[in-house]
């Protein structure tokens, strides 16, 4: 498997892990950061485990379309958290866009690994 995949999932999984843990446990930081439990939050809950499953599954059978695919999905929300929150001192904010950045570069390294692959 791919280095840089192997980390973006990894990656994943080291930050989704104390974020869900935290939301369930309603933390102190996660209230800071996300706000009172609601039951938006609940969904927000939702979909970080369901990016929580699939990193873990794709660790273990690596198939680098379904990597694209979920690289590509948490790209585009992580780049669009600063506009639907609306301000970059959010913790959460700063963090995606960091995140985003690094799977932007393994989503590139993988585009220009496939490019450069003979056609089957």
């Amino acid at each position: 498997m791919n280095l840089m995949i192997t980390l973006s999932l990894f990656l994943n999984i080291a930050v989704l892990v104390p974020v869900c843990a935290g939301l369930v446990m309603n933390a102190r930081w996660a209230v800071e950061c996300y706000g009172a439990a609601t039951q938006a939050r609940g969904v927000l809950l939702s979909v970080y485990l369901a990016l929580l499953k699939a990193s873990v599954l794709l660790l273990l059978a690596c198939d680098p379309k379904l990597v694209v695919a979920l690289l590509s999905v948490q790209v585009a929300y992580k780049l669009t958290t600063p506009f639907t929150v609306g301000t970059l001192a959010n913790p959460v904010v700063v963090s995606n866009l960091g995140i985003a950045a690094f799977h932007m570069i393994t989503l590139a390294l993988i585009w220009q690994g496939a490019l450069a692959s003979p056609m089957n």
